[in-house]
């Protein structure tokens, strides 16, 4: 049996990994400043996550939704303490795109509305309505697309309350960092006016933080930087440092039934366990104060490069915009250079996705070889 091609793929095997590095089946050795979509949160291999996974599965590694599971629990209360987002309830799954699905579907039940309000450039994942609510005809299948969603530019919020005003609109759907779509975003001023807005005409405010979340901006989340309070948020991808796990924070405001959310392996024992060891080690060794001090050298060694349009993002959700395509340098870097970063929707941005555990010393070395091949 053949695997479907749908990847195109670098001629690259990693077999194992440490920290930020990735090692192939030649024992060739890669900075790994893309984290597998920034999935890769404290290090590859961290003992503690070893640990934990470990000694998990030598006990009990799955077991349904049907009975008691004080992981949840336990991981709930952890997740409230670090991230500050008191009161929220926890909904586990098992990735970014679930975790969106289950936002929008939660809030259509809440609201008893069809229609979701979404952004330009915009990426939540690819199943039903979280593909329609992605700006990329190229991945909507008909099926997806009997969806009922607008798109509007980042920052407009007078068209954004011609829309909500028809009293149709069950969600509006935002990353305050946008990832795949190129790492643009708005102002305060905006984010508050949704959130204004939505409260205004009975709409659930959903922030997407399934790349942003988990300390990768330098807070806990992008959207605690602008003030504001979603009513849902949706998480993934570095709560598990490559385990698969997902959710989303509820508010109070939303109330829960029994059938009302339901998955089979969400917040399964292994899954639980891995992202507590993961926000154990994000508190214990300070990885956001790590991430907004890197970032800083970031910004700093960034400025010196030719050629180059903008730096964007914060934290360590980077990239670097040229006036010209990356591709060609994204290759050499990883070729000439050992070096693992990203790309994105927009041609010209080279992404970076580190682990939150990298080193100015890391950066150092990503900048000489860009430089090199600038050059």
């Amino acid at each position: 049996m053949s695997l479907f091609n749908v990847y195109p793929l670098f001629d690259i095997t990693p077999v194992k990994a440490k920290d930020v590095y990735v090692f192939d089946d030649k024992n060739t050795q890669y900075l790994d400043l893309y984290g597998g979509h920034a999935v890769i949160s404290i290090g590859h291999s961290h003992p503690k996550y070893v640990k934990n996974i470990s000694e998990q599965v030598a006990k009990l590694g799955f077991y349904s939704n049907s009975i008691q599971n004080p992981l949840q629990v336990e991981l709930a209360n952890k997740l409230e303490e670090i991230s500050g987002c008191k009161n929220y309830d926890l909904f586990l799954c098992n990735s970014g795109a679930e975790a969106n699905e289950n936002a929008l579907k939660l809030a259509s039940f809440h609201t008893n509305k069809k229609k979701i309000i979404a952004f330009k450039n915009s990426f939540h994942g690819r199943t039903s309505a979280a593909v329609a609510a992605t700006d990329n005809p190229k991945i909507i299948a008909p099926l997806n697309a009997q969806q009922e969603v607008e798109f509007l530019a980042l920052g407009d919020l007078e068209h954004l309350e011609n829309s909500l005003a028809k009293n149709d609109i069950c969600a509006v759907i935002i990353e305050f960092i946008q990832g795949i779509g190129g790492l643009d975003e708005s102002t305060s001023a905006f984010y508050k006016g949704i959130e204004t807005l939505c409260k205004k005409y009975n709409t659930c405010f959903i922030a997407d933080e399934v790349q942003s979340g988990f300390g990768r901006t330098g807070d806990f989340f992008a959207f605690q930087k602008h003030n504001v309070q979603p009513d849902i948020i949706s998480i993934a991808k570095g709560m598990g440092n490559g385990f698969p796990i997902g959710g989303i924070l509820i508010h109070p405001s939303i109330k829960a039934s029994f059938g009302l959310l339901g998955t089979t392996f969400g917040g399964n024992h292994l899954a639980c366990a891995a992202s507590l060891a993961v926000l154990d080690v994000i508190e214990e060794e300070k990885l956001m104060e790590n991430s907004t001090e890197v970032s800083k050298h970031f910004f700093k060694k960034a400025s010196e490069i030719p050629n180059l349009k903008a730096i964007k993002g914060r934290g360590l959700m980077l990239g670097l915009e040229f006036d010209f395509p990356i591709a060609e340098i994204r290759k050499n870097l990883i070729f000439n250079h050992k070096i693992f970063t990203g790309s994105a929707k927009n041609p010209n941005l080279l992404r970076i996705l580190p682990p939150l555990t990298i080193k100015k010393e890391h950066f150092d070395t990503f900048f000489d070889a860009l430089k090199s091949e600038l050059s």
